[in-house]
């Protein structure tokens, strides 16, 4: 568990110096270093799952097992690529005067506690500290969404911050409950709140206690997700703030708070035996999947637009979590994937569009083609895979979550498909002129950093072509972990 320790101390480190010397013209590059040693040692941790099967530290402090161990690579990939979109970005925000040397300083600090903070909910066996860690996150990220002082910007902080520690705070509630339930059968003491523990003596904790903690977790996490109706701060923070910090909150954190969920999910159905947490989560799943795909018809922001996008896709995962069949839940952990590496990919290329056209009103951004070829097919592409076209990998994921539905739950299934096809249009009506529109006057060609893009979408391309036998491995021990079966 060495790696696992280094893993924590990298961005701590990294935290601390930014905090220093994050207003230097090295900024940026401290940054990048510090997201490559994470995804070093998020690999080496990998490596020794995959050879030696889950691991559990000493103290029992943190554990790491097949569900959670792709995603802390996944998180230390994108925190990297986006990472290297961050320096030249944020040195063209300071350069046309939207930020200042502190200013600077501050948001890559945060930067790093945000990395901190997602590796520690995703590394910790104790419930406790992930609801501690959960609301670090939130208050990174506040700091994030108030970077630019403006009175949009901290209107959006603050309406982020309300909503999400309201539910937060639900969420300490059911974490309170759930030590109530454990601590009848196991005693007074911290082990109560260990994972690993509470999964092994899941069968002789009080069901009603759990179903009524797992309530209260899944609104208080559910929040964080931007599951419908408690996803209002989502496209606020994500229009407001930076736009590295839409795609690590868009592609990073709400994959945490669902994998905090299906963590709970997973003690509620050994304990009780019935379907309950399944139900819940497939309503506000499949309520977040259509609420956010008509929405995706009325905005005129560019980032509001993907924000809402990210609450379709993060309430189609809820929801194939919720079906709970093996199928559904490989689905649902694919299409995690899938989605963070695409809506990343996305948000960089929206951030450089933004800057080639000085606003972030899509009706002032226009013939991106003609203007910036490489940003106009990054956006067109990006949409394309995000919106579920063949062959890239968001296809196939949506398309096994079709499958699963229709084998348990086929009256659901015009449901799924109304909300795609609801999206298709949605997204598609707000591209085309952007990207084929006439060009405006005055709008020149900026520096634009596109590798990142290009890496994430050859990526999911690449998945929805063949999924590489290790991640398969990665898929298949999770679902079993999670569902209780393989795939077949």
């Amino acid at each position: 568990m060495i790696a696992v320790v280094v893993l924590l101390l990298i961005p701590l480190a990294g935290m601390a110096l930014l905090a220093l010397r994050g207003d230097t013209p090295k900024a940026g590059r401290i940054n990048v270093r510090c997201n490559a040693l994470a995804l070093a040692a998020s690999l080496w941790i990998a490596i020794d799952v995959l050879v030696h099967g889950p691991r559990l530290s000493a103290g029992q402090l943190l554990y790491i097992d097949s569900f959670n161990v792709y995603l802390v690579v996944l998180t230390a990939f994108v925190g990297l690529t986006t990472s290297v979109f961050s320096g030249p970005y944020m040195a063209h925000e300071r350069e046309i005067g939207r930020l200042n040397p502190r200013r600077l300083r501050l948001y890559y600090a945060m930067y790093q506690g945000f990395m901190l903070a997602m590796y520690l909910v995703l590394t910790t066996n104790n419930m406790g500290v992930m609801w501690v860690a959960m609301e670090g996150a939130t208050l990174a990220t506040v700091l994030l969404v108030s970077l630019y002082r403006t009175p949009e910007s901290v209107e959006a902080a603050w309406k982020y911050f309300i909503l999400c520690g309201v539910g937060i705070a639900q969420a300490l509630f059911g974490t309170v409950l759930l030590y109530f339930a454990a601590e009848q059968k196991l005693g007074i003491g911290g082990d109560a709140l260990l994972w690993t523990v509470l999964h092994d003596n899941a069968g002789a904790l009080d069901p009603a206690i759990l179903s009524l903690a797992f309530v209260f977790l899944l609104v208080g996490y559910g929040t964080k997700i931007g599951l419908v109706p408690l996803h209002q701060w989502l496209p606020d923070a994500h229009s407001e703030g930076p736009t590295p910090m839409s795609a690590i909150l868009s592609g990073l954190l709400l994959n945490d708070a669902l994998y905090a969920v299906v963590r709970c999910k997973m003690l509620v159905d050994a304990s009780l035996g019935t379907h309950l947490a399944g139900t819940l989560m497939m309503g506000f799943g499949l309520l977040s999947f259509l609420v956010a795909a008509l929405f995706l018809h009325r905005q005129t922001d560019i980032k509001r637009l993907f924000s809402y996008s990210s609450i379709e896709h993060m309430g189609l995962m809820t929801f194939a979590f919720g079906v709970g069949s093996p199928w559904a839940t490989f689905a649902a952990l694919f299409h995690m994937t899938t989605h963070s590496l695409t809506k990343s990919a996305i948000f960089v290329t929206v951030g450089h569009a933004a800057q080639l056209a000085g606003t972030q009103r899509m009706d002032r951004i226009r013939g991106l083609i003609l203007t910036q070829p490489a940003i106009g097919w990054g956006l067109l592409i990006g949409t394309l895979a995000i919106a579920g076209f063949p062959p890239f990998g968001v296809f196939a994921s949506e398309f096994l979550v079709l499958v699963a539905t229709m084998h348990d739950y086929p009256w659901l299934t015009p449901l799924l498909l109304l909300g795609v096809g609801l999206a298709f249009a949605g997204l598609f009506r707000h591209l085309q002129p952007m990207v084929y529109g006439d060009v405006p006057e005055g709008q020149k060609a900026i520096p634009a950093n596109l590798w990142p893009v290009m890496l994430h979408l050859a990526m999911v391309l690449w998945l929805g072509l063949s999924i590489p036998t290790f991640l398969g491995h990665w898929f298949n021990q999770a679902t079993h972990l999670i569902s209780g079966a393989f795939p077949q």
